[in-house]
Parts: structure tokens; sequence; C-alpha cells
């Protein structure tokens, strides 16, 4: 098998090119039979192109492709090899948030290249938006409005790094809790109304230590549906300690406010374009097809 870095010089708090290189030619260098090359992105959705012009002209050569970077990055290589059934994907963790590697371990482990060689292979789902794909969570409403504020600061001392979406948070209660979406799942009626917030997820976290769908299992075909009606300031605020353990789904007065299923197929429209984020990544459309591809590539964990 080869194993390629994909490495994107721009995820995470600084450049992290030397690091890798540095690592994988030293494990080369005691694994002389390791099969390896080193790719960095030249720009955003480069790592989609080029990964899928590697499979496209190696069909028939197992691969494992490690995103060296955070969610954005693994969800540009996911993107690109869609399709090709030789290949694996795993994360070299080097992003702000990585949050879809913690359905299996640490930020450490997965930088654990040693175990990352020796992985685990899982067949897992993906979510096929519009014409994009989402390995994680998708989202809208208050949380995209969090996650775009998150991206402008993200390498900024104290409000950056592992802060963002915090940072996200205290920028955007005052003006983004209010939000119109006409919803259905799997062709049936599911909300039509003004909501806080909502995420589609295949994943169970997001923006860096929120647990937004903490029943989530990634390869079981479904995608977790959790959208959280307005609600008063005070009453936000209460919740966020424990919409960031994953807790807030066993409040009584919680489920009041929130709408929650699982499903296939997720459409979502408003009259006006609004922010839907896939893994950190931004769209701006006013109509969303949200689609399950039950068992779409192979992650693999760190053994």
């Amino acid at each position: 098998m080869k194993h390629i870095f994909v490495v994107n010089p721009c995820a995470g708090k600084q450049d992290s090119t030397t690091i890798v290189t540095q690592k994988v030619e030293a494990y080369a260098s005691n694994h002389p039979d390791f099969d390896y090359q080193i790719y960095v992105t030249q720009s955003p959705g480069d790592a989609t192109r080029w990964t899928r012009q590697w499979c496209a002209d190696h069909p028939d050569h197992p691969v494992r492709f490690y995103a060296c970077g955070g969610d954005g990055t693994l969800n540009e290589v996911v993107s690109g090899i869609i399709g090709f059934p030789n290949v694996q994907v795993t994360v070299h963790a080097n992003g702000s948030g990585n949050d879809y590697i913690k359905y299996y371990a640490t930020h450490n482990d997965f930088n654990d290249l040693d175990r990352l060689v020796e992985g685990v292979p899982h067949p897992v789902d993906v979510m096929k938006v519009n014409d994009r794909y989402s390995i994680n969570v998708c989202n809208f409403g208050f949380d995209a409005m969090v996650c775009k504020i998150g991206n402008d600061v993200r390498r900024m001392p104290i409000i950056g790094g592992k802060h963002s979406y915090t940072t996200g948070i205290i920028r955007s209660i005052f003006t983004s809790r209010s939000n119109y979406v006409r919803m259905t799942v799997d062709g049936e009626p599911f909300y039509d109304g003004y909501m806080l917030l909502c995420t589609l997820g295949n994943g169970r976290y997001n923006g860096g230590n929120y647990m937004c769908a903490p029943l989530s299992k990634n390869d079981d075909g479904l995608i977790e549906i959790n959208l959280f009606k307005r609600m008063s300031l005070f009453k936000f605020a209460s919740l966020i300690n424990e919409y960031s353990q994953g807790t807030h789904i066993n409040r009584p007065d919680v489920q009041k406010l929130m709408h929650y299923r699982q499903g296939t197929l997720v459409e979502m429209a408003s009259p006006d374009p609004f922010w839907l984020v896939i893994d950190g990544e931004m769209l701006h459309s006013n109509h969303y097809r949200v689609q399950n591809i039950k068992h779409a590539v192979t992650f693999v964990s760190p053994a």
C-alpha cells in the first residue's frame, strides 16, 4: 500500500509542512519498505482535485491518504476519493478543531504516526450536500455564523485556535439567534419556522469542544438531525455547558425546544440564501439537499 500525506499549510495555528515532513522521513528511515509521498496543497480545493486525479491515474493501486490538517482538509480529501474502492483515508491532526477524529480517539492519538500506519479501517458514511460532501457535521443558523467568525479569528492569539468557536458564539449571540427555514426529512415535513440552529451529523462533535450529536453513529446509514427552536438569551446561555458535553438532550425543558429525528435525506429551504457549514467549509444558497451515503469511504483510526 502507498501512503500519501496531503499537507494543508494553511490549517491550524501555523504551517505544519516541516513538522509532517520530518516525522514521515524519520519513520521511513526506520522502515525501508514504507512507500510514501508528501503533497503540499497550493490553494483551497487543491486537495480534492489532486487526490481525485491521483486515484483516477492509479485505479488499481491500494493507497491511504493522510489528511494533514483539520476538518476542512479531511473534507477535501474525502471529496476527492469518493467512488474509488481501493482507497483509505485518515487524519494527521494539524488543525484547530479536528472534530471528526474525536469519534475515535484524541488529537495526540492521531499524531502518532506508528499507530496511524498500523491503523484499523472502518467503512463510514458520507453526506452528499448538493454537489459537495460532508463526512462529519453540517450545521446552519446560529452555528453557521459562529463557524464563519471562528474561521476569521482562528489564527489570532487568545481568541483563536481552540477558542475560535467560543469566540464565534460570543459574537453571534446578539445577532444570529433567529433564522427561518423549511425542512423535510425523507419526504415528510419536519420543521417550518424560525429556529436557533440545526445540525446534521454523522460525527458527534463540531466547533472544537461541542458534542452536538451525542447519539450519532457514523456507519449506520442515518443522519442525526437536531434542531433548536428560538429561545431566550438566558435559556440559551444555560445550555452552552451541557451542549458542549452532549448532555443537553437529557433535559426535559430542552426537549420542548428541540426537534430531533434520524433520516437519510434532508432538504432545507429559505426565501433568502443562508450559510451552511460542511466540516468547517462555508456554502451559501437558499436550498440544500443532504443525502447520506452509507459506507462511502474507508476511514482508518489509530491502532
